[in-house]
């Protein structure tokens, strides 16, 4: 069984960084997506950020493209979610989620949910 476990949130003053963990277990030679996403108010869940782990290709929402960069360790079998110029509109818990596939398009696929961390922006 795969689980999933984020790390790294906190409180930070707009335009500073913060690095998210996500930290995968039971995988056994498959290669997911790991997703990066948030609750947004209106429209519900949103991915912000994904990793193809076959490929190391990523994708980013053009919300936060330019501020974050997805990365891996290959040998701690996590992900990491690199955060800059962060702003109040950042502040949000963040979940990631595996994709088994390895296809960051559907996003409706993605599960084994971790509890989230929480990223709060202060201005």
């Amino acid at each position: 069984q795969v689980q999933l476990v984020e790390s790294g949130g906190g409180l930070v003053q707009a335009w500073g960084s913060l690095r998210l963990s996500c930290s995968v277990f039971g995988l056994h030679e498959t290669y997911p997506a790991i997703g990066w996403f948030l609750q947004a108010p209106w429209t519900g869940r949103r991915m912000v950020a994904c990793m193809d782990t076959a490929t190391d290709k990523t994708y980013y929402n053009g919300t936060v493209r330019g501020r974050f960069t997805n990365t891996r360790d290959r040998a701690k079998d996590t992900v990491y979610l690199q955060m800059s110029d962060l702003r109040s509109e950042d502040t949000n818990t963040y979940k990631c989620a595996q994709e088994p596939a390895g296809d960051c398009t559907l996003a409706r696929r993605f599960d084994d949910w971790g509890q989230g961390t929480q990223v709060t922006v202060s201005s």
